[in-house]
């Protein structure tokens, strides 16, 4: 099934510090100004329509910024609208999941996500196949695995995510209505690799066909 068409109709939201380990990494600066305490809702960011490429495209990266952070994360397919549900039914309006790579620029800013990083042309890679919830069963078991040039990098363990899929639907329903084709990340590991032009970039979920395999190679910039 080609995602596009399901991406077309909704917003694609992106969230950090969902995962132990993310958070772990940045608790020591939390206290610090300008905010001066861990953030109590999801700390979200918008994946603009520009940056959506298909599984198998060519991303380019850009000239001033020789390395990209790779991001694998799974993302939420909204069903029906969903506003302050609860999280024993929040996964009754997911559609569907799909893998994605959500590419950035590395940087050190988090509260407040940079769109120049995060939203350049191509930076979000859409996995293959829109898998059926019945297909994926319980999403928190899952394990993204993360290859560059057919080399193992990362494994994100979904079962680690300080807000699991349903109550981070739940927690972000309560103050904004998901609507019907509306995406939501749901969360990145710390120590995302890092990659080059040329590059190949592999994510899969360790022993689940259903989703597939999200492939994408990096290229230079064009000028």
């Amino acid at each position: 099934m080609n995602m596009r068409p399901v991406l077309a109709a909704g917003t694609v939201y992106g969230v950090l510090l969902n995962s132990q380990d993310e958070w772990a990494a940045w608790a020591g600066q939390m206290s610090e100004p300008p905010y001066k305490t861990p953030p109590k809702a999801p700390v979200l960011y918008v994946k603009t329509a520009n940056t959506w490429s298909a599984c198998g495209a060519a991303i380019a990266v850009p000239a001033r910024a020789p390395q990209v952070e790779i991001g694998a994360s799974l993302a939420l397919v909204i069903g029906t609208p969903t506003h302050q549900v609860s999280p024993q039914s929040a996964l009754q309006h997911v559609a569907g999941y799909v893998l994605v790579n959500d590419l950035s620029l590395p940087h050190t800013s988090y509260y407040r996500p940079p769109v120049k990083y995060k939203n350049l042309d191509g930076f979000l890679g859409i996995g293959p196949r829109c898998a059926t919830p019945a297909e994926v069963g319980d999403p928190n078991r899952l394990r993204l695995e993360v290859r560059i040039d057919g080399h193992l990098q990362q494994t994100v363990d979904l079962g680690q995510m300080l807000r699991p899929a349903a109550q981070l639907i739940a927690d972000v329903s309560e103050f904004m209505t998901l609507r019907h084709g509306d995406v939501l990340l749901l969360g990145l590991g710390a120590h995302r690799p890092l990659a080059h032009a040329g590059q190949r970039i592999e994510i899969r979920a360790a022993g689940l066909d259903a989703l597939g395999v999200l492939t994408n190679t990096l290229v230079e910039e064009t000028p």
